[in-house]
């Protein structure tokens, strides 16, 4: 699933017309780097949410068959947030699936991530698995540490292990979502409440990540992409 269904606030004017997934870098679209990436990797059939002027998404990429893959829509009158929008998304993705734990991927982030390396979740042991980074310099903080292949939340007498970035970049369980009322949900709680109960698994990626949040961050790409 690639998440695109956020108004893009923070990139205004940018995105007073052109949703947030359709501005370009290196001559291309946030979202077709995804979509090309994902089937390199051979992730080839994809669910994308949209809301904030999402028709014209759905306008430029169609079925998907021209990059290869096969885009099934998941339209939403207003953004639903992470979790909010997974829930309205999850019978798109477990139709056919051969696997019920899917990867999941925000649209506003760019990344050379090679996803084939993402593993299964089961829905028992682990419910999640998120891909971190190291701390940009707008979030020095970080969001989470590692603990022996465990994600957790930093406590105050933990500090002593680093904490890093939640990238974007994850694998869920439809499980962890059973208690979910449908709705404007953030996947946060859901997050931190696995966390406590030691099933949320996780990796430090030290690869290529950019967070396109602001115009400047957009320009800061821009420029990555120029000098490769």
């Amino acid at each position: 699933m690639v998440l695109a269904a956020g108004k893009g606030e923070r990139m205004r004017p940018l995105t007073l017309n052109t949703p947030k997934p359709l501005l370009q870098a290196g001559g291309k679209t946030l979202i077709n780097y995804h979509l090309e990436n994902l089937s390199a990797n051979g992730i080839t059939d994809i669910v994308i949410n949209h809301a904030w002027l999402g028709e014209k998404i759905e306008l430029l990429l169609g079925n998907g068959k021209a990059l290869g893959v096969n885009i099934v829509w998941s339209r939403e009158g207003e953004p639903l947030e992470t979790a909010g929008g997974i829930m309205h998304a999850l019978p798109l993705l477990q139709k056919n699936a051969d696997s019920a734990s899917f990867v999941c991927v925000n649209s506003d982030i760019w990344t050379d991530y090679p996803f084939k390396k993402l593993p299964e979740v089961d829905g028992e042991e682990m419910l999640a698995w998120l891909v971190l980074v190291d701390n940009p310099d707008h979030h020095p903080e970080g969001d989470f540490m590692l603990q022996d292949g465990k994600v957790q939340e930093p406590a105050d007498n933990q500090r002593q292990e680093p904490a890093y970035t939640f990238s974007g970049i994850a694998v869920y369980h439809p499980a962890l979502f059973d208690r979910l009322e449908p709705g404007k949900q953030s996947i946060v709680p859901l997050l931190k409440q696995a966390m406590v109960k030691g099933k949320v698994g996780g990796e430090h990626y030290k690869g290529q990540w950019f967070d396109i949040g602001t115009p400047e961050r957009l320009d800061a790409l821009e420029e990555f992409l120029m000098d490769r």
